[in-house]
């Protein structure tokens, strides 16, 4: 629902920044390239603003997916990553996952440094970790 909301405020603000191109370039071929005496046809002023309305729509369209392809970071988008313990969890310290120090707490015991760990969960801004089976990694 959170992406459809912000899918249809992206839109309105599409449609109403590419109004105020559109009219921004109406307002210099009718005014300013006038003053330098450059007279374009209408056709050329369609021409423009056809190709600029098509580039809005692909921009748009382009942004869109690519928002929603995005996958949230932090700590919930971590559940199941493997890792490393760098300090023993008795039951918190310290563990390495993708080349980044985390702060965790153990769930069911302690862990000795250098074991394998899986994240569970998360207690704040904290990872909850188990031990891992080694043969899994």
């Amino acid at each position: 629902m959170k992406m459809k909301r912000l899918t249809r405020n992206r839109l309105i603000l599409a449609v109403l920044s590419t109004a105020a191109e559109e009219t921004a370039i109406w307002v210099i071929w009718k005014w300013l390239l006038p003053q330098f005496n450059v007279h374009l046809s209408v056709a050329v002023l369609i021409g423009v603003m056809a190709a600029w309305g098509v580039f809005s729509v692909w921009l748009f369209v382009f942004t869109t997916h690519t928002i929603s392809q995005q996958k949230p970071a932090g700590l919930p988008s971590m559940v199941g990553t493997l890792g490393r313990a760098v300090s023993a969890l008795g039951p918190e310290g310290m563990v390495k996952i993708k080349g980044e120090l985390w702060g965790a707490v153990s769930r069911g015991g302690d862990i000795a440094a250098g074991a394998a760990i899986r994240v569970v969960g998360e207690d704040g801004l904290k990872l909850v970790v188990e031990p891992a089976d080694e043969t899994k990694r």
